[in-house]
């Protein structure tokens, strides 16, 4: 059980780390959504539990973190949808 969750604490910091792609608050909680669903569904696999639960805990994370980011602070650059 511990190792379940060191797995899946390590995958919501990749993702919150990854949440800074964009230029406006929107862009970043897109992209961090997008990338924290991903994150979250690829531990929960790869730990046994339901990969829908682990994307939609994910996505949330991931999503609340790009919205927090500031684009000054973090900036990796121009969304692939725009």
């Amino acid at each position: 059980m511990r190792n379940t969750i060191n797995c899946c604490a390590l995958g919501l910091v990749l993702a919150s780390g990854l949440a800074g792609c964009g230029y406006s608050e929107g862009d970043r909680a897109a992209s961090g959504g997008l990338l924290g669903a991903a994150g979250g569904a690829g531990v929960a696999a790869l730990t046994g539990g339901s990969p829908l639960v682990g994307a939609a805990i994910g996505g949330a994370v991931g999503a609340v973190g790009g919205a927090a980011t500031n684009g000054r602070d973090v900036n990796l650059g121009r969304p692939v949808w725009r």
